[in-house]
């Protein structure tokens, strides 16, 4: 960042789904730390518009999305989403942390002085700080996005080591935790909350956009009757629209002691029900991401994905069940063993060790 030492106005493109934008939160906020007084914004897709950290970003720009479902049509849109960006320029420094081509475009087209990024996907010639993007590294993804960030306010620590609870004096600075709760009243502005129940609770998020990555729902099932009975507990579905079938098969037995509780919200109008709840038991998942940022203590039956890269990080306590087979972590979004051995990983995760770990802790 030599051209530009004290960029005064910022744009960042964020990660395009829940779970990576709450990962990123360590990366905007050394990015507030080291630009006090810069204007800050953001650019993002419509659904992650409610879980911008606006505590620590000045302006949030929600892209325009095609009006015909043509390539034609995703051009255009991209286009409008850079004309209008350019307007509310000239933009000194550009972050760009999602990997794809069409993020890097906009910030080119936005008419960004001095864009960063991972040199990936064709994009090399659209960034002057071109970093080297390591498929295979175990680098958690948190940490890869605090890399983006200019030397002169990237920490000397891991992203990992951010939400640990601080050490005792004396201790060496790379292993202080930097915050123990997230302030989502100041962060996540919403018209309403979605209303705590008066009586205790835990959370069952059964939703996952990946098959490879969703418990059947008979197992879910399954274990609110367990939790139930031996605890006495009852429980509130959360979800999106997508989870209201699934929320309806498990809310309809009454032995489960479920209560439906999605698409009430937006995804930040739930931060309160996550903060407040005995516990969470999810897929691996963007609300799994919310509840360990909310606090919330987290069971997460994991299936395709790799934890050492995308382990939800916050100040809620965070447990991963996964079943140990040879194929595993594949990180595919669908499943392509035999039939026999289709989805083994989370197939082998039985109600009774999700029950034993929530038990035990």
């Amino acid at each position: 960042m030599n051209r530009i030492p004290a960029p005064q106005k910022i744009l960042v493109h964020v990660p395009n789904w829940i779970g990576d934008q709450i990962l990123a939160y360590p990366c905007f906020h050394y990015l507030r730390a080291g630009y006090p007084t810069a204007q800050i914004a953001v650019v993002c897709q419509p659904w992650v518009a409610s879980v911008q950290f606006r505590h620590l970003v000045d302006k949030v720009y929600v892209l325009p999305q095609p009006t015909r479902a043509s390539t034609w049509g995703q051009i255009q849109a991209l286009e409008a989403g850079a004309r209008a960006l350019r307007a509310h320029g000239p933009w000194d420094l550009g972050i760009c942390l999602p990997n794809s081509f069409s993020s890097a475009w906009l910030l080119a087209r936005a008419g960004v002085r001095w864009r960063r990024g991972y040199a990936t996907d064709g994009r090399r010639f659209l960034l002057h700080d071109k970093l080297v993007w390591e498929p295979h590294s175990k680098q958690h993804r948190a940490d890869a996005y605090v890399h983006v960030l200019p030397a002169a306010v990237r920490p000397h620590g891991t992203a990992q080591g951010f939400w640990q609870e601080p050490a005792h004096h004396g201790a060496e600075p790379d292993t202080l935790g930097i915050c123990d709760q997230f302030d989502a009243r100041r962060a996540w502005l919403v018209d309403a909350l979605v209303e705590t129940p008066s009586y205790p609770y835990w959370l069952l998020a059964p939703g996952s956009m990946a098959a490879s990555r969703r418990w059947p729902v008979e197992r879910f099932a399954a274990l609110a009757k367990h939790i139930a009975c031996t605890t006495g507990l009852s429980g509130l579905v959360v979800g999106g629209t997508a989870e209201i079938a699934v929320a309806k098969q498990l809310c309809q037995d009454p032995m489960c002691q479920l209560t439906d509780f999605v698409a009430r919200g937006p995804v930040s109008a739930y931060w309160q029900i996550f903060r407040q709840a005995r516990f969470t038991v999810s897929n691996d998942s963007g609300l799994a991401h919310v509840a360990a940022l909310c606090g919330s203590p987290v069971y997460i039956v994991w299936g395709a994905g790799d934890p050492g890269k995308t382990k939800p990080l916050g100040p809620g306590p965070v447990r991963i069940l996964h079943y140990p087979v040879d194929c595993w972590p594949c990180e595919r979004n669908v499943c392509f063993q035999p039939q026999e051995r289709t989805l083994a990983c989370l197939r082998g995760i039985h109600v009774e060790a999700v029950l034993k770990e929530i038990q035990q802790s």
